[in-house]
């Protein structure tokens, strides 16, 4: 079995609504809703799931972007919940995140070359000396000229602006990425291109990607293990091949169903989901999908289905299945 580098225990997130004039805590958005899961070194996991589920959430909680409510997330066997600052300050350039919207998330009054060099002095990357070179390499490695060095973001088309996001993260010599979304803005044939250039450079680098998106085909594409999430919790995962082929939860078959396929003579089973996402505010007793789920039994609005783990890896949390076998 390869070592983990992240294992993550019943992640919890839960944000305050506040109301009233002194601004009184009366309820909790419960964004992230006890999830685990692990990720081998080297390898891929995509998080998919329909807007709103929490998965940007995961992403943020685990680089400690945003402190969580409960569990824990351990990065190279330590427990990121539980050192101070300063030391989460020295692991920082371990673990990076690339951002969905690649404009926004770079400065538009900084140069291309400072952009990806500024953690890089600051943590003492390189020596001095070799700042300029190796800020080339960085750049070269994710298809960016030199000449590129001292132009501004907005002279960049989307594409290349994500390339800049990937050599700012991958400056920092790091193990771990998160990548939010990180094609979704982009045209089809740029996402083709940026996708490659991940898998390219975890090949070279030997980087663990967390990868989230809702979009299946790239997910197909790049990950070796699938987390598929539903209102805060993780309803079902395993290894891509199993989720793809043989998916067992509801909610995943009624997601893989509106993927389309690219031949007119094939006929869609679409499974249709009734009403909308319930709110993470106030989410439905027992199964959180049973109020839109088309196998629903009465059990599912009383009891919390547990996730049952098979001898092949693939879990799922629903009352339809028992431990002896789908």
């Amino acid at each position: 079995m390869p070592e983990n580098l992240v294992e993550v225990r019943n992640l919890v997130k839960h944000f305050p609504i506040r109301s009233g004039v002194l601004q009184r805590v009366s309820g909790q958005v419960r964004a992230v809703d006890g999830v685990s899961f692990d990720i081998p070194k080297g390898s891929t996991m995509g998080l998919v799931g329909e807007s709103g589920c929490g998965k940007t959430t995961i992403g943020r909680t685990i680089l400690r972007l945003v402190e969580s409510t409960a569990g824990s997330v351990r990065f190279e066997g330590e427990d990121l919940f539980a050192i101070p600052r300063s030391r989460l300050r020295v692991m920082r350039p371990r673990m990076q995140m690339i951002f969905q919207d690649p404009y926004s998330s770079l400065s538009p009054r900084m140069p291309v070359g400072e952009i990806i060099g500024e953690a890089v002095r600051e943590h003492g990357i390189v020596p001095p000396g070799e700042y300029r070179k190796y800020l080339a390499e960085v750049m070269e490695s994710c298809g960016l000229q030199k000449q590129h060095v001292d132009r501004y973001p907005h002279e960049f088309s989307g594409g290349q602006r994500q390339r800049i996001c990937i050599a700012r993260a991958l400056a920092l010599k790091p193990r771990f990425i998160v990548a939010d979304e990180p094609v979704s803005a982009l045209d089809v044939s740029i996402q083709a291109q940026i996708i490659n250039l991940l898998k390219d450079l975890q090949s070279e680098f030997a980087l663990t990607y967390l990868f989230i998106s809702h979009d299946l085909s790239v997910v197909e594409h790049i990950s070796d293990t699938v987390g598929v999430m539903y209102l805060g919790s993780m309803v079902e995962m395993g290894n891509k091949k199993t989720i793809f082929e043989k998916p067992l939860h509801p909610y995943t078959k009624a997601l893989f169903s509106a993927v389309p396929v690219p031949d007119p003579l094939v006929r869609m089973d679409r499974v249709i989901l009734e009403g909308d996402i319930p709110s993470p505010a106030h989410p439905p007793p027992g199964c959180k999908f049973h109020t839109r789920c088309p196998n629903r039994m009465e059990i599912c609005s009383r009891e919390v289905p547990e996730t049952i783990r098979y001898a092949d890896g693939h879990e799922v949390a629903c009352h339809l299945y028992s431990k002896e076998g789908p």
